[in-house]
Parts: structure tokens; C-alpha cells; sequence
């Protein structure tokens, strides 16, 4: 989208991230001149992050134990900020800000990638981010890359308990009109890309998914339907 806008109308965009807790600017993918060197199509994918912590706004990702995740533009951690802006409580809610804040570090719920740059990747949230056997699967980049198979109009992915590892990815899917794809089918597709312990062992394949106002998944909704009696996974070589 970036740079079909680039490209056809001359319209910059220029990524940024914030919440309202950030008063409400984060990181913003502005372009150094180490990037700007880069061949155009790195430039675009720099551009489609959400960029670099602004000045005096410090960033990092902690991992599930709470230990400071590094840089590499492949661990996933959840983002926490500070800085002169960011807020330190929330009013009249003391039992809430002591989960959220911790020696003067907001925790935001956003899991993301930093890489060596300095650069933020939203991956997920952290109350959809599926945690199997101790690690973290993105339910968002497998959905992206669920939607990307021609037969696919809509897919969500959520987590479903595993008496193994904790938890496992579901994959609910909304098939075009006129077109067939099965579960093997869609566990190919995604092989390519992922690892095998990232690929959804079950998918349930449905006429529409439900969504918020705004056009959003309604993942409570698909936990509730599908995490309690999830279908059986499907074998996969």
C-alpha cells in the first residue's frame, strides 16, 4: 500500500506508533540516511514498521520471563517505553498501573521485533500471541500470510490449549466463493515461510468471522466458539 501510494500518486506516507498512555507519539519510521542508501525495496520495508523511538523516548521488549529481549529483528518481546511523556499511572487506578508500569517503564501489550537499527515491528498483541511450549507465535503474520493464498478471504488465528505445549495456533477461515483449499493445502502454503512448530495444527473453516464495530476479528468470540472443543489436529508431513 505504501508504495503503490508512492508510486501512482506521489504520496508519501510515513508510518508512525503511539498509544494515548504515550501522550501519544512513540516511534516514527522516518528514514535515515543509512536507509535512504539502501535499494528501494528495503526502503519499503523500513517504511512499513513502525520506525525508530523519537528523542528522548527509550524502547526495549521483554520476553515472557520479563528479561530484556535483544535486538535482532527476530525475538519477540513486549514493547515497554519511557520518557518525559510517557504516563506513569493511570488515575484512580493503582491495582491496574502496577501491572502496567514497573520502575518507570510502561509495558504497552504490543509484542514486536526490534532489530539492530533500533527499529519497532508490531507483530501481535500480547493477549492474541499464541505461547507454545515456551515460545511465542504471532497470530498476525500467520493471518497476513493465511490471507495472501488465492482461495483465503479472511483468516484469524487464535490460540487454543494443548495439553502438550500450553498452547497451540487454531486458524479460522473464510474460503472465497468458488474456490476449495483444505487444511493441507493452507499448511503448505504456510511452510514456506515458517517454521513447522509455527503452523497451525487445526483449522476450522467457517462462512463468515465475527467482528467489533470498526471491522476488527472478534477473537473473544472465536476463543469461546472454538478453544473449548477444538477440532482434532491434522496430520502433516
Amino acid at each position: 500500500m505504501i508504495e503503490g501510494f508512492e508510486e501512482r500518486h506521489g504520496l508519501h506516507i510515513l508510518p508512525a506508533w503511539g498509544m494515548t498512555e504515550t501522550a501519544p507519539l512513540g516511534t516514527i519510521a522516518s528514514p535515515t540516511s543509512e536507509i535512504t542508501a539502501l535499494p528501494i525495496e528495503e526502503q519499503y520495508a523500513f517504511r512499513a514498521k513502525q520506525g525508530l523511538a523519537v528523542p528522548l523516548v527509550e524502547i526495549r521488549a521483554l520476553g515472557e520471563d520479563g528479561d530484556v529481549v535483544p535486538w535482532d529483528g527476530a525475538t519477540l518481546g513486549e514493547l515497554a517505553v519511557r520518557g518525559p511523556w510517557i504516563s506513569s499511572a493511570y488515575f484512580g487506578a493503582a491495582e491496574e498501573s502496577a501491572g502496567r508500569w514497573t520502575d518507570g517503564w510502561f509495558r504497552t501489550g504490543d509484542i514486536v521485533t526490534i532489530d539492530e537499527r533500533g527499529c519497532v515491528d508490531i507483530q501481535d498483541r500480547a493477549k492474541d500471541v499464541i505461547k507454545s511450549g515456551g515460545e511465542w507465535i504471532s497470530s498476525v503474520a500467520l493471518e497476513n500470510a493465511l490471507m495472501g493464498h488465492p482461495a483465503v478471504a479472511e483468516a484469524a488465528v487464535i490460540a487454543v490449549p494443548d495439553e502438550k505445549w500450553g498452547e497451540r495456533p487454531l486458524a479460522v477461515v473464510v474460503l472465497n466463493e468458488g474456490t476449495q483449499a483444505d487444511a493441507e493445502a493452507l499448511r503448505s502454503h504456510l511452510a514456506a515461510d515458517f517454521a513447522e512448530w509455527w503452523l497451525p495444527d487445526r483449522f476450522a473453516f467457517v462462512n463468515e468471522i465475527p467482528k467489533t464495530a470498526v471491522g476488527k476479528f472478534r477473537k473473544t468470540a472465536l476463543r469461546e466458539q472454538f478453544a473449548p472443543q477444538a477440532p482434532q489436529p491434522v496430520p502433516f508431513e
